[in-house]
């Protein structure tokens, strides 16, 4: 049995993970923006361990996540799945951060440095991250029109960088990037084309550590099997500097 924590769980794909894992028989803490979606999320899950309340849009709030998901104690594996779609209106946060860099890209990379190091860390990506650019120039978006498809690729890109980053950084974790396929969630909207039923599959297998397939660092995959990704994800000059940009914004070293 694994003890996972799945941020962005109280809906969609998250919870649709949440609930194989469970089936599977692991320990499942599930995670929510505010106290109703965790009463949704419990109910849905009644056999989740907990569910850690908190929004991921601020850096406080990602920080304070992080704390309650360490209250818990030690996991084997954090899945990085919360996230904002590509249809977003520009919207800045409190801290004065475009929301969708703040909740798909930077609350990431928090909960990454803060969250005590588990065996396993899987990050979700897109397909769209493959035509992105990282543009870490302008990851603010300061110097270009907003373009909430852009905005969101980037992000996605972003998220499969620190997925490398961390597995070349933590020899001993296996990080690892997937994208789910463009399927009918609320964030994928209702003509998505791509399979349901496969959609959460590959987070749940590499994170419950029973297949020793899925034993490998540094790798992207969809639908359980490998695949290439956009090549500036590889990058580890390009890696370095988005973890020193996230570091810079956020306050927050990552561990050694």
């Amino acid at each position: 049995m694994s003890r996972i924590f799945i941020s962005g769980s109280s809906t969609g794909l998250g919870l649709m993970a949440a609930e194989l894992l469970t089936e599977q028989g692991h320990q499942i803490v599930l995670h929510a923006r505010n106290a109703a979606r965790a009463r949704d999320a419990h109910r849905a899950l009644p056999k989740a361990e907990a569910v850690v309340i908190g929004d991921l849009e601020t850096i406080a709030g990602a920080t304070d996540v992080a704390a309650e998901v360490n209250k818990l104690g030690r996991f084997d594996a954090v899945i990085h799945n919360a996230a904002v779609g590509y249809h977003e209106a520009h919207r800045l946060t409190s801290d004065g951060l475009p929301h969708v860099f703040a909740i798909n890209t930077l609350s990431a990379y928090i909960l990454t440095a803060l969250i005590d190091r588990p065996k396993r860390l899987v990050y979700l990506s897109s397909g769209m991250h493959h035509d992105a650019d990282a543009n870490l120039d302008d990851m603010l978006w300061k110097k270009r029109r907003w373009n909430g498809s852009e905005a969101y690729a980037e992000s996605k890109l972003h998220d499969a960088m620190l997925a490398f980053a961390i597995a070349r950084r933590w020899p001993d974790v296996f990080s690892n990037s997937l994208e789910p396929g463009w399927v009918p969630t609320k964030m994928g909207g209702p003509g998505a084309p791509d399979d349901m039923a496969q959609a959460h599959l590959t987070q749940a297998w590499l994170a419950a550590g029973d297949d020793p397939k899925a034993d490998v660092t540094g790798e992207y995959f969809y639908h359980m099997k490998h695949r290439a990704a956009n090549p500036q994800a590889r990058d580890p000059d390009l890696q370095n500097r988005l973890l020193a940009i996230c570091a810079e914004i956020s306050g927050v070293a990552l561990p050694a």
